[in-house]
């Protein structure tokens, strides 16, 4: 079968790889449908983020189903289905208590699509195949009515998204309808989507960022869209907010946009040694900070029911490209791309 491969910054190809073949009863067989690039694509595609060369490539989208194992019995041959870009059991005690991204019966961070920091590499999406290990554990059939493109990214990056904001529903729902406001500092797609999502869940949302394309997005998905890095000081604070930039000064500026006793996420990845923070006015504060790596299988069938209820996320998506231009394109990405093949 071929597989897009990681060649080097600036260049992909179609590689040919030997078929993936059902060994287990409990693993499946999909064919990708629909392929988003995730955040993390966009910075190996453009070099700021470097990685060893020769990996399959893809870890968000659509498949559909193609074979099961004989003991599989959440999905059939022919359905369409979500895959998470983590791949995880189901049944040891890290997934039973929620924690799919850290399950214990494979290494530690085994994901799709990301060879040079996965634990266990399960070749990537952009592949006329895909084996699934645990089907029953990991597959997600998907709703009908729902559009496969405006939800490719529903393997990792929309639920990224929703961890910067879903927990955080009920505190904002006890507040007075005034105060019901979102902070949220873009950066790529993420922080489109945590805009969706607080705006879905009924929040005043402030959309901050200097891309025009993406501001433009945000407006659509129903924020006000600002055009700057940071908060203005004078702001009102905010009881949640969001950062998605990577950026420490633009961190530390999020957080002194923090109201006391409220919560900031952050959903970047800092590859320096180590980042500055104001811990001395976050304890007087009472700020909540929380980061770390989205456990996707957990928290997608409630992304779904929010989707299924009228939530539209499809102005987040800034390309959509036939499957036979990847190798043209994935270099070239600078937004959230999705690729389709029939």
């Amino acid at each position: 079968m071929r597989q897009l491969t990681f060649e080097e910054a600036g260049r992909y190809s179609w590689r040919e790889v030997p078929d993936p073949a059902i060994t287990a009863p409990a693993q499946a067989l999909v064919r990708p449908v629909a392929v988003a690039c995730c955040d993390l694509d966009v910075g190996v595609s453009q070099g700021w983020l470097p990685v060893p060369p020769g990996h399959a490539v893809g870890h968000e989208g659509i498949a559909e189903v193609v074979a099961v194992g004989d003991d599989v019995r959440g999905v059939r041959v022919g359905d369409r289905v979500v895959v998470p870009f983590q791949i995880s059991c189901g049944s040891c005690a890290a997934c039973r208590r929620g924690v799919t991204g850290s399950c214990a019966s494979v290494p530690l961070m085994a994901t799709y699509g990301m060879a040079s920091i996965s634990g266990l590499d399960g070749g990537g999406f952009m592949s006329d195949l895909v084996l699934v290990p645990y089907a029953d554990a990991m597959l997600i059939p998907l709703p009908a009515g729902v559009d496969p493109v405006t939800i490719a990214s529903l393997s990792d990056n929309i639920p990224d998204a929703w961890r910067a904001v879903g927990p955080y529903a009920p505190e904002l729902a006890a507040l007075d309808p005034a105060e019901r406001r979102v902070l949220v500092v873009g950066r790529l797609s993420i922080g489109l989507y945590a805009a969706a999502l607080a705006v879905a869940l009924g929040a005043r949302v402030d959309y901050l960022d200097t891309d025009q394309q993406r501001l433009a997005a945000a407006e659509k998905l129903g924020a006000a869209a600002h055009d700057r890095v940071k908060p203005d000081k004078s702001w009102d604070p905010y009881p949640v907010t969001a950062h998605t930039s990577a950026d420490p000064a633009v961190l530390a500026a999020t957080l002194r946009a923090t109201w006391p006793d409220g919560v900031c996420t952050d959903t970047g990845i800092y590859f320096q040694p180590t980042v500055e923070m104001p811990l001395l006015s976050m304890y007087t504060r009472g700020v909540r900070f929380v980061t770390g790596r989205v456990n996707a299988r957990v928290v997608i069938p409630q992304v779904l029911e929010l989707l299924t209820g009228g939530c539209d996320l499809s102005p987040a998506v800034d390309r959509v490209v036939p499957w036979e231009d990847a190798p043209s394109v994935w270099p070239a990405m600078t937004g959230k791309t999705v690729f389709t093949r029939a």
